[in-house]
């Protein structure tokens, strides 16, 4: 049995070097395919049997420790995007960059193979943030991608943090997909300051967007005519919804993406953040979750 798979495996699952050497779990069961890397508790590749990737990865992603991976479903958290105080910290945390371990592996009697990885304060963790903690991210994969994020404080203070599942979409073409789902949703805009919004119509993609949703629940979803079928994420214990692209200007100055991919991509996050950012009693636990689901896009009316 590897050193960093202490229990047994599923025959689902197995490991195996990623890219740069990187460990990652291997997953392919009857339902679909997916990808796991231990650094970050990333999922970094779902797709169903028979479908296209549901997941987006950057080909210019740099695999290297200690260095986020572009693509998949990277981990926010404790904070969400620049910390409030500290510009020698990491944006988004240290969790996405973070050696997870694994806790679990197992099938479920429906099929799906189910994934626990966990990461706890250290004394290197505490002089970055100084509360104790410990997470528990559960990957659940079978015809749709599940996601669940735990946070516990296993301090005596309680504690204010952020966290968003920060899922990057595959899509074919992100000049014609409809984002719906936030009608009458607020949002803040950060290509615009911070500005105030309200969204009233569905959501296209013309330029940066760079939204953080505030006070809703509600699923999304991505409707992608020319992919030929629709994205949808579902969520818990989550009330801000990010929805991020770059556009192509954006894109052509970061290195570990690119001018040409901004189009094959949209990130629907799953989060607590800003206005809904969260304080942990101690002892109390937190989850958050998204699913993700594929499904073929909705004949226009008046076509069969």
């Amino acid at each position: 049995m590897d050193s960093l798979t202490p229990i047994p495996l599923p025959g689902t699952v197995r490991l195996a070097p990623g890219g740069g050497g990187l460990p990652r779990l291997l997953i392919a069961n009857p339902q679909a395919e997916a990808e796991i890397y231990l650094m970050g508790a990333h999922c970094t590749h779902f797709q169903p049997r028979g479908q296209a990737p549901v997941l987006w990865l950057s080909p210019q992603s740099r695999f290297q420790t200690g260095t986020p991976i572009r693509g998949g479903v990277p981990l926010c958290w404790p904070w969400f995007g620049p910390h409030p105080s500290r510009t020698d910290l990491p944006a988004h945390g240290f969790a996405r960059t973070a050696t997870w371990q694994l806790a679990q592996a197992h099938t479920t009697p429906q099929g799906d193979t189910v994934i626990a990885l966990t990461l706890a304060s250290s004394p290197a963790t505490l002089l970055l943030w100084p509360h104790p903690f410990r997470l528990t991210l559960v990957v659940t994969v079978g015809s749709a991608l599940s996601i669940a994020l735990t946070t516990e404080n296993t301090g005596i203070q309680p504690f204010p943090f952020e966290d968003a599942l920060h899922t990057y979409l595959a899509v074919a073409d992100a000049s014609r997909i409809d984002i719906t789902g936030l009608s009458g949703v607020s949002y803040r805009d950060k290509v615009r300051g911070g500005e105030h919004g309200r969204q009233d119509t569905p959501l296209r993609i013309v330029g940066e967007v760079d939204r953080v949703y505030l006070d809703t629940t509600t699923a999304v979803t991505v409707s992608d005519p020319a992919g030929a079928r629709a994205l949808t994420v579902s969520k818990q214990g989550s009330s801000s919804t990010v929805v991020w692209n770059p556009g192509a200007a954006k894109a052509a100055t970061m290195a570990d993406l690119g001018a040409h991919a901004w189009p094959h991509l949209v990130c629907i996050e799953t989060a607590n953040a800003l206005g809904n950012a969260l304080t942990l009693p101690a002892g109390a636990r937190h989850h958050t979750s998204m699913t993700v689901t594929c499904n073929p896009a909705p004949t226009p009316a008046g076509l069969s």
